[in-house]
């Protein structure tokens, strides 16, 4: 999988760096590149103006010493407060480089017009305090840009939220691989922008990766075109169960989604007393009445997915229909109520799954079928990897933040999103985007995470004024956009 999707927690990317000598790479020269990537993102931004760089004790308050340096030479106008002297090291050798005059951290900003944060990296444990905070909280109140080292001061790498107070940055500049606040909600509001800068750790001094930012780097590769001899079977059977007589629309979205995003043959099975509603809805997704939980295992036999949840109800036929379709050996999408309608027990739900099905919960989904987790997780990561190896099967957290895991602990992040999708069905879409893809072919977790980045890149199409029935048109054009980076003829 792709480099560039990569995320390092705090200690992996501790544990690169301290083997990169071991690689022939001195750690010296890894200080002197983070400075200079900094130098140059902010020059690649920012016309030459006064800036202040804020340093820390540590290596991250080294690379603001390499900064000033390296902005100073391009013509920038540079002060640097420090909270203390270096404790030794690289960071005293990069402090000892710059030469210049430093200043105590004070309120007083005087002429600066562009602050760069290098107190604190990736592993400050504690809430921002005294002159840190007072400081950085000057130059809010000012409207200055800031641009963070690594990351805001205040925010811990590993968190989704600062442990106190942190500064809202124009700008991050990060080393290697990004960390799980630059994508987690609500901490990558607190970082803007965040470049990710090669500073020459070697890939062999990578630890193995686990978790990914959710971009088609992650699962491109594995996506399912149809060959040009393809046919509507050999394109994916999905099936999606709808909700009785007064909930039926929900369903209609999900296989809607499904069509658009692939499947060459969608199906909506439905009880009979609501064919006669569904039918003047549906044009090329298919219909088809069932009577029984037998009735409706028979039909779906030849289904390569499935969907259920979306408005199914919360009654036993839920239970049983669910059960049916588990029978069929079918890759199923356990979606709203046909998740909700196991918080009495969830263990039965479980027992069904397997590791080629997914469930799609949010957050009050969650709670009710993985109850305490998410409340007793450090963060939504370690709830959703938690809730996968307990369900045996790959869970999708949504929210601002999606998370996908699989039982054997691989993750990732969506960060493209958008707030329009804060409307009702919009759920409902993804499922069907999900099922779709899984009737194609696609691993469970890249069919998940793929689902994600298109339902949100669907929703960036649209903006204001979206509502859930206009996401499966807005597929289209995304996906010719994944194909022709796909380079296929």
């Amino acid at each position: 999988m792709a480099a560039g999707c990569e995320i390092l927690s705090v200690a992996e990317a501790r544990a690169a760096d301290r083997t990169v000598e071991t690689h022939g790479v001195a750690s010296l020269t890894l200080l002197e590149n983070a400075g200079a990537s900094v130098a140059r993102a902010v020059a690649e931004r920012f016309e030459p103006q006064p800036v202040l760089v804020l340093c820390g004790p540590g290596l991250n308050g080294g690379d603001g010493y390499v900064a000033a340096r390296e902005l100073q030479a391009r013509g920038y106008s540079v002060r640097i407060a420090a909270l203390a002297e270096p404790r030794g090291g690289d960071a005293l050798h990069a402090r000892r480089a710059w030469g210049g005059p430093v200043e105590p951290l004070a309120t007083d900003l005087k002429e600066a017009r562009l602050v760069i944060d290098a107190l604190f990296g990736a592993g400050l444990g504690r809430p921002l305090d005294g002159a840190a905070a007072g400081t950085l909280e000057a130059c809010e109140a000012r409207g200055l840009p800031i641009v963070a080292v690594d990351l805001p001061s205040g925010l811990p790498g590993d968190a989704d939220k600062p442990l106190g107070y942190a500064p809202k940055c124009r700008l991050t500049v990060t080393f290697h691989r990004k960390k799980p606040a630059h994508v987690l909600h609500p901490a990558r509001t607190f970082c803007g922008d965040v470049v990710v800068a090669d500073i020459g750790i070697p890939a062999a001094a990578t630890p193995e990766v686990k978790l990914w930012e959710n971009l088609p780097d992650l699962w491109l590769d594995k996506f399912h075109w149809p060959a040009p001899d393809a046919h509507k079977h050999a394109r994916g059977r999905l099936g999606v169960v709808s909700g009785g007589l007064s909930h039926t629309g929900a369903a209609r979205m999900a296989a809607r989604a499904g069509l658009r995003a692939g499947a060459g043959l969608v199906k909506l099975f439905c009880p009979l007393d609501a064919v006669s509603l569904n039918a003047p809805h549906l044009e090329a997704v298919m219909l088809q009445g069932f009577d029984t939980d037998q009735d409706l295992g028979e039909a779906a036999s030849a289904l390569d997915a499935a969907v259920i949840g979306p408005a199914a109800g919360l009654g036993d036929p839920t239970i049983a229909n669910l059960f049916a379709l588990a029978r069929t050996g079918a890759a199923l999408v356990v979606d709203a109520d046909a998740l909700t309608v196991f918080r009495e027990d969830p263990e039965e739900l479980f027992a069904v799954l397997d590791r080629d099905d997914v469930l799609t919960p949010h957050a009050g989904e969650f709670e009710r079928v993985f109850p305490g987790l998410l409340a007793g997780s450090p963060e939504r990561i370690a709830a959703t990897r938690a809730a996968a190896v307990k369900a045996q099967s790959v869970v999708l957290l949504k929210g601002p933040d999606t998370v996908v895991a699989a039982p054997d602990g691989r993750a990732s992040v969506n960060t493209t999103t958008s707030r329009w999708l804060a409307t009702a069905g919009s759920g409902d879409v993804l499922a069907g985007i999900i099922g779709s893809l899984l009737a194609q072919g696609m691993g469970s977790f890249e069919a998940a995470s793929a689902g994600a980045w298109l339902h949100g890149a669907a929703a960036a199409h649209a903006g204001p004024g979206l509502i859930a029935e206009d996401l499966p048109e807005l597929l289209a054009p995304v996906l010719r956009e994944l194909y022709r980076r796909a380079g296929e003829p």
